[in-house]
């Protein structure tokens, strides 16, 4: 008997193929075999939404392999992953093998497994079902609606709004809501408030905190003291008064655990507790699913990682309660088993929750066959499992009042704590939070009413002021977006990456903080095609898509009630003027391009000509800050108002900041703000000669440099000595690549600007040498680098150090490492997607073109002509499709 199993995985198919046998062969699809073209009319709307496919050359390849196979077997069993896209390859695969005319009297089934383990395998095997047909509209809607924005969307962005990129669907609202929290930031003003905290002990001697709770009769909030003279009275009145407790109120409380992990809460704790980022975290994720060695066996670790339910099979419910009952003691073990339920909006198919496969594999065990960033997510996941099926904390929370008289103001006080009286689930784990508080580790001491308490030591009075709320944390912005029943849980990851790599949105000390270009796309994304990025709006076509699934909508449907109010949006935008667009984006972006002064003045009037007006511009790189006057006037300077705060109120009238004087030359030291940044000035130069400048280095801020950074700038290049072995002089400078040290024409990269100041004699020689070796092992083939593994086709994949970054090397093909894929972390499976795109779009260095053989014979003037200019014309047109194609594919991701 032969049966043909497909999965996505060379790294699954290998494993499964030993868990079923000899009568089984389980090829890899390697993922999805078919694609949308990146060009127009790959879905047309005109034709009831007709979706073109295509296969490229290696999917082609596999195809062909697996064509073969199905061919002469008894039974092709589809066997990819467990959600949406899962059924899609299973769905691609079989569409394809159909039009190869393979699949004649075959039975089709389609079986499903949570993890990779052998039962699990075995089991699913058992309870084969049909292709869910709902599954597979859902992904069509999902896929024909992400092309048909991108694609329409997009050119609009690239006509009207030039150094845009793309604009999409989902990534578009995501966008947005950074955005918004940064107007928040921006718009905040702070309030005023103090605090009273009076050290109090008890007639034991025992000390603890209170806090003023209320005065003359009422109540005090956290903001109620809103200044110093206030404070100053309270906080004498106190200290002029007798203190006695009034009443102590102890009250019984429990605290329930969490449920185990789903994608989103998954990728928000390891953020908090390991500070990986989401992309990271799903790519250490996949490789616990796909499994390590146990026993000369591969099995895996954790069951299926992309997931928003929140349910655990029975068994693993019955396995994990007694390993709590062996581990903790029976006190730990509920009465009967925690059942959880989805509070996300859009959860969609009944998926189980991101747990172990075993839970007898215990953390400490399993982490000498892991890696530190694997083992540290397994036993996060394994604490959580455990956790959520143990018996609740319990806690007392204590209030006491206290009253202060004597002082002919009645004033009350009051301290609170919280005592765990039994720890429950919190012996195995304890969630962490963004807003870590204290109250739970503050013991009160023992008191009753009417005891006599004295204080120690003055009441301190301390000034506060409100905060902005804070920048998203990508773990922040997923759950975010998880309330709103945005996205997916495989597209999460996904959408911050399309951000960061459009470079819409930037980390600053872990935090999303939009780009200029970002603020831009969306404020005019808001004037133009508001419904798109409206947060409701996405929603509900999420719900769409989940009824899709559920069999409740037709799909097409749901398309063709889109298009027609899409289309109806991007008509009215083709008479579009640029000068409309301006207007739009200086009206909403206003407080940002435009900071008020400190002196009240119009912020829009030009520095330099004192009669234009400031307005945002387009250009060729991207958009900047412009004077109306132009070309008389040539004032510009980037968005935003960055170089005196956050405000731009410590720059000067013109624009420029002065930080002091060059003690050498006692010429003025400003900071400016020019079209590709903030850089620094050394006087003004005499006549014809330029003034020495030097730009901000990457990663500093304009609006803390000081004299003395700016000094060290402008000091560069700076000598480090002379060469050992040459005699000749090594410096140390930041130029366009970053900071480096040169010697005698050779270069070699420092780690960072401020190394460029402090850099040895031992450590440049050290680097330029490094450097010099590199270059020379680079002469007779790449340096030496990982082995990830071996291609379909043949021949290893390696992995190597590059001077633009990371590369993988497969033969004749160097791929570079997208962004946020990190070398070490590279799975065989990425690898050969990487390559195979590469070689795909001619990965191989084409060979030098040879001279010709001998001259031409000579022509006449008229005869030259006439070829050149008739080559012209289509030359042109290549040209130019190739430009068009390039953005295309762009819009399309």
């Amino acid at each position: 008997m032969n049966n043909v199993v497909i999965v996505e995985s060379p790294a699954k198919a290998k494993t499964i193929n030993k868990y079923l046998g000899p009568d089984y062969e389980v090829l890899a699809s390697y993922g999805h075999v078919r694609d949308l073209p990146a060009k127009d009319g790959s879905v047309d709307p005109d034709a009831d939404f007709h979706m073109l496919w295509e296969v490229d050359g290696k999917s082609a390849q596999r195809l062909n392999e697996i064509a073969r196979a199905v061919k002469g077997a008894d039974k092709l069993i589809l066997a990819t992953d467990p959600d949406r896209e899962g059924e899609a390859i299973s769905w691609h695969v079989l569409e394809v093998l159909r039009a190869k005319k393979v699949i004649k009297d075959q039975p089709v089934e389609r079986v499903v497994f949570n993890a990779i383990t052998k039962q699990a395998i075995l089991d699913a095997m058992k309870k084969p079902r049909e292709i869910d047909v709902g599954l597979v509209d859902a992904y069509l809607a999902r896929r024909a609606l992400d092309y048909l924005v991108g694609f329409n969307l997009s050119p609009v962005l690239w006509r009207k709004l030039p150094g845009a990129r793309s604009a999409g669907r989902v990534q578009s609202v995501a966008l947005r809501l950074v955005c918004d929290r940064e107007i928040e930031i921006e718009r905040f003003l702070p309030r005023e408030y103090w605090s009273l905290i009076a050290q109090l002990s008890t007639p034991k001697g025992e000390t603890f905190e209170a806090r003023i709770s209320a005065a003359d009769g009422k109540k005090i909030g956290r903001l109620d003291i809103a200044d110093g003279a206030t404070a100053a009275a309270l906080k004498s009145a106190i200290e002029a008064s007798d203190l006695k407790v009034s009443n102590v109120e102890a009250k019984p409380g429990r605290r329930n655990p969490a449920p185990p992990f789903t994608t989103s809460t998954l990728q928000q704790e390891a953020s908090r507790k390991l500070g990986l980022a989401p992309n990271r975290t799903m790519q250490i994720a996949q490789r616990l699913y796909e499994g390590v060695d146990i026993g000369g066996e591969t099995t895996g670790l954790i069951t299926y990682m992309r997931t928003d339910g929140v349910d655990m099979d029975p068994s693993a419910v019955t396995a994990v309660r007694a390993l709590i009952g062996a581990d903790y003691g029976a006190r730990y073990v509920p009465g009967s088993p925690r059942k959880y339920t989805v509070k996300a909006k859009n959860a969609q198919e009944a998926h189980e929750a991101i747990r172990p496969t075993d839970p007898q594999r215990t953390p400490r065990e399993m982490a000498r066959r892991l890696d530190d960033d694997q083992a540290k997510l397994y036993e996060l996941i394994w604490k959580r499992t455990v956790a959520s099926q143990m018996e609740s904390a319990e806690v007392e929370r204590t209030t006491v009042d206290i009253l202060a008289t004597g002082s002919g103001r009645p004033i009350e006080l009051r301290a609170t704590g919280t005592v765990v009286t039994f720890d429950g689930f919190l012996a195995a784990y304890q969630e962490g939070r963004d807003d870590e508080e204290d109250e739970e580790a503050r013991r009160l001491p023992a008191m009753a009413a009417n005891d006599a308490l004295k204080r120690v030591g003055p009441v301190a009075s301390t000034q506060h002021f409100t905060e902005p709320p804070p920048r998203y944390t990508e773990a922040a912005l997923v759950k975010r977006m998880e309330e709103l029943g945005i996205g997916r849980p495989s597209t999460y990851a996904a959408t911050l990456g399309v951000l960061r790599d459009r470079e819409y949105v930037k980390l600053d000390k872990k935090r999303l903080v939009p780009d200029d270009k970002g603020r831009l796309v969306t404020a005019f994304l808001e004037s133009f095609f508001d419904r798109y990025v409206e947060y409701d709006f996405t929603a509900d076509l999420e719900g769409q898509l989940d009824k899709i699934s559920n069999h409740e909508l037709d799909w097409k449907e749901v398309l063709r009630a889109f298009w027609k109010e899409f289309t109806s949006a991007i008509d009215a935008t083709k008479e579009l003027r640029v000068t409309q667009v301006l207007d739009a984006l200086n009206e909403i972006l206003g407080p940002y391009i435009f900071p008020a002064k400190a002196d009240g003045g119009d912020p829009r009037v030009c520095p330099t000509c004192g009669t234009g007006k400031l307005s945002l511009k387009l250009g060729k790189f991207g958009s900047f800050v412009g004077c109306s006057n132009y070309p008389e006037c040539k004032f510009t300077r980037p968005l935003g108002g960055e170089l005196g705060g956050e405000d731009g109120s410590a720059a000067g009238p013109d624009g420029v900041k002065v930080l002091g004087k060059d003690p050498e030359t006692d010429l003025d030291v400003t900071l400016r703000a020019g079209r590709f940044g903030p850089y620094v000035q050394l006087g003004e130069g005499a006549e014809k000669e330029k003034p020495k400048r030097s730009s901000l280095p990457k990663g500093w801020s304009a609006a803390e440099l000081d004299l003395q950074g700016a000094l060290k700038l402008l000091s560069l290049p700076r000598l480090v000595g002379l060469h050992p072995e040459s005699g000749k002089p090594i410096e140390a400078n930041i130029g366009r690549y970053g900071p480096y040290v040169s010697h005698d024409g050779s270069y070699a990269n420092l780690d960072s600007p401020e190394e460029v100041f402090t850099v040895g004699l031992n450590r440049a020689v050290t680097v330029i040498a490094e450097k010099k070796e590199k270059r020379g092992a680079g002469r007779g083939g790449a340096v030496a680098g990982r082995t990830v593994g071996d291609h379909p086709d043949g021949g290893a994949i390696t992995v190597h150090a590059g001077r633009y970054g990371p590369y993988a090397k497969h033969g004749k093909v160097n791929a570079t490492l997208p962004k946020g894929v990190e070398a070490d972390a590279l799975t065989l499976e990425e690898a050969i997607k990487i390559v195979d795109a590469r070689a795909a779009m001619g990965g191989s260095k084409k060979p030098a073109r040879k001279a010709p053989a001998k001259k031409p014979a000579a022509k006449s003037a008229s005869a030259k002509a006439a070829p050149k200019t008739a080559a012209k014309t289509p030359a042109a047109k290549k040209t130019a499709a190739k430009k068009t194609a390039k953005p295309a594919s762009k819009a399309a991701e």
